[in-house]
């Protein structure tokens, strides 16, 4: 209806005898530059911010309209089922959106055996959540018929599927409730892209209601001045965003609107300098949990609201007033922001310095060894120590009551949130049996979510991460290209990206493995697919694996081994180290080395060097922590490079 109503807008018009009514209205010549075919194929670009690195750029919709100047074009997505607006696309007007139905509808019938078991409404919403994650990744659709017939032959058991039904041989259409377009004619997407659409929508007050708590939030913090814009300076434009979200206390969702800068406009050296903020270490983590195990200790979790909005600027920077919220008498001031709001490119860093700053006033000493870990003594053995992910923390300590007083300074100070004791951190579950002193950290959850993703969780387990027989080369590249467009459909580098997740977290087994794999993202083979996946059984098999602290010791120890030319292309050797704490790995590694070693004792010299680093650096975060040991032990398995270290005789 919009799309029409604009065209003929932009159309000859009979009772304005010949001319446009755009033209007649705005007085201004008409452009027709930004015309294109309706209901074409485009590709919408994906911002970086909404996408994983190695994630896809752009996604296929279909054109369905014009938004104002400042919100682009409107493209009907296929997949989430609702409107998009961009301005970053690009136009494929050869093809129609019967292209892109066809291709998702092909998509779906190639994906394998139909479940014939009936699913209850929820199942459904979930289903329909995994569609909209894997469809960036693209279909295997023929891909995957052929590779399981190769590892047929190379003898790798795969999982077998079931027998399918017999199928009917007349013609039937896949149920639905309505199509894209006649979707499109009922609902826009749940969610308002804009302000304008906003007062429009049928949860009108609701939305109004949302906008009114962030804009009290904003007047409450002194986020910003209305002055005149100074001569030579600019405001930036903002704009609102909506989220409908559903809160675990009630089970009916509600609207969330926050007010967001348009940051990417910002100058640097005018307004911007410094931008970078640290988070809390992987390793400092699972350090302070390993601590908390065998000391005992209290660990208490805080979420801070909205904490963008509680750090100061430092520079001067203008907005214009939230729309639908200007003063009335005062629509030619400006905001002058005092503290810095969602969208600006200084706000994480703005909020660290706030909060660094909070706890040096409170008594708290910052450690050099990781600058998001703070720690306060009280007395002998008595002591508090946070840690801090942009808005999450972590408290432990033993005195209940001086974490308490912690706590309502926070509350003081900034917007807070007590989640009670810490059940999960950074999607990493966190358990404990506090009688036998033990706690286990574990992405269960995520793994199988990631075996879901990829149509992987009824695979055949295997019970190593990488098979001896993987023998994996830039020889097993695609060369051609009808080899490189099958590749295409195959999400190589999601898959990768998901399991190197785990392994940073929680799964040093996958070390290895995810470090082989990862050497030929930019352009993967079938043999390297084949890989991939065998790392996914391993998991279908080994989800629960976790990591598990409290042994009563607070010992640091490591061990370091290399392999000897195991790079087939290169033959450069492999490092790799792991270090435990408390029972568990606290901190690993296994990385291609960066020379070729000529011998054993090269290779193993290297890696002994690199795990030496890293555990003179658990070292100092140890001391800092209040935790001291006599001797430091690496374990090695190479005498030669033991007695190197320990007197370089003819070198």
């Amino acid at each position: 209806m919009r799309t029409a109503v604009d065209l003929i807008n932009l159309s000859p018009s009979v009772p304005l005898e010949g001319d446009v009514p755009q033209r007649v209205w705005t007085g201004k010549e008409v452009s027709y530059e930004h015309l294109r075919v309706f209901g074409c194929k485009a590709y919408v670009h994906v911002p970086k911010d909404e996408r994983a690195k190695l994630d896809d750029k752009a996604k296929p919709c279909i054109f369905m309209g014009y938004g104002r100047e400042e919100f682009g074009f409107r493209l009907w997505d296929p997949i989430a089922r609702k409107i998009v607006r961009s301005r970053d696309v690009i136009f494929l007007e050869d093809e129609t959106s019967e292209d892109v139905e066809r291709v998702e509808k092909e998509k779906n019938t190639a994906a394998g055996p139909v479940n014939l078991e009936p699913i209850s409404p929820s199942q459904m919403h979930e289903n329909v959540e995994e569609v909209v994650h894997d469809e960036p990744q693209g279909a295997l659709d023929q891909e995957v018929q052929g590779e399981e017939q190769l590892e047929q032959e190379e003898q790798v058991e795969e999982e077998q599927p079931l027998s399918e039904p017999r199928k009917s041989t007349r013609d039937r259409k896949a149920s639905t409730w309505y199509s894209p377009h006649e979707y499109l004619l009922l609902t826009d997407g749940g969610e308002p892209e804009y302000y304008q659409e906003a007062m429009s929508h049928e949860d009108k007050e609701e939305l109004n209601k949302a906008m009114q708590e962030e804009m009290k939030s904003l007047q409450e913090n002194h986020t910003y001045d209305l002055v005149k814009l100074p001569k030579g300076k600019r405001s930036l434009k903002n704009k609102w965003v909506y989220k409908l979200k559903t809160e675990e206390t009630s089970s009916k969702p509600r609207f969330r609107a926050r007010l967001v800068v348009k940051g990417f406009n910002q100058k640097k050296g005018v307004d911007f300098e410094e931008i970078f903020s640290p988070v809390v270490k992987m390793s400092s983590i699972r350090v302070v949990l390993g601590l908390a195990a065998s000391l005992d200790l209290e660990v208490e979790q805080l979420d801070v609201k909205t904490a963008f909005l509680h750090g100061d600027l430092e520079e001067e920077i203008y907005m214009d007033q939230p729309e639908g919220f200007e003063v009335k008498g005062k629509e030619d001031l400006v905001c002058r922001l005092r503290k810095s709001l969602y969208g600006l490119k200084q706000a994480p860093r703005q909020w660290y310095k706030k909060f660094d700053s909070f706890m040096v006033k409170n008594g708290y000493a910052r450690t050099t060894s990781d600058h998001c870990v703070f720690v306060k003594y009280f007395a002998e053995n008595d002591f508090i120590i946070l840690l801090l992910y942009v808005d999450d923390m972590l408290i432990m300590g033993r005195n209940v009551g001086e974490i308490d007083r912690l706590k309502k300074e926070l509350s003081k100070s900034f917007a807070m949130k007590d989640l009670g004791p810490a059940k999960q951190i950074l999607g990493m579950r966190i358990s404990r049996d506090r009688r036998n002193g033990k706690f286990w950290l574990s992405q269960e959850r995520y793994i199988e979510r990631v075996l879901e993703r990829f149509k992987m969780s009824k695979a055949k387990a295997v019970s190593t991460p990488l098979g001896g027989h993987f023998k994996l080369s830039v020889k097993h590249c695609p060369t051609s290209d009808e080899e490189k467009e099958v590749m295409k459909n195959v999400p190589y580098a999601s898959v990768v990206g998901s399991l190197m997740y785990a392994m940073i977290c929680t799964r040093p087994d996958l070390a290895n493995a995810v470090g082989i794999v990862s050497r030929f993202l930019s352009n993967p083979g079938k043999e390297h697919w084949r890989a991939v996946k065998w790392i996914l059984r391993y998991l279908r098999g080994n989800s629960r694996v976790c990591l598990c602290f409290g042994n009563g010791k607070t010992i640091l120890d490591g061990y370091a081994d290399a392999n000897m030319a195991g790079d087939v292309d290169s033959r450069k050797s492999t490092s790799g180290y792991m270090m435990t704490f408390a029972g568990a790995a606290v901190s690993w590694q296994s990385k291609l080395q960066k020379c070729v070693a000529l011998s054993t004792t090269e290779a193993e010299y290297i890696a002994v060097t690199e795990a030496c680093k890293k555990m003179l650096w658990l070292k100092k975060f140890l001391q800092e922590l209040g935790i001291k040991q006599e001797r430091y032990v690496l374990y090695c398995d190479s005498q030669s490079a033991i007695h190197l270290c320990k007197n370089p005789t003819f070198h």
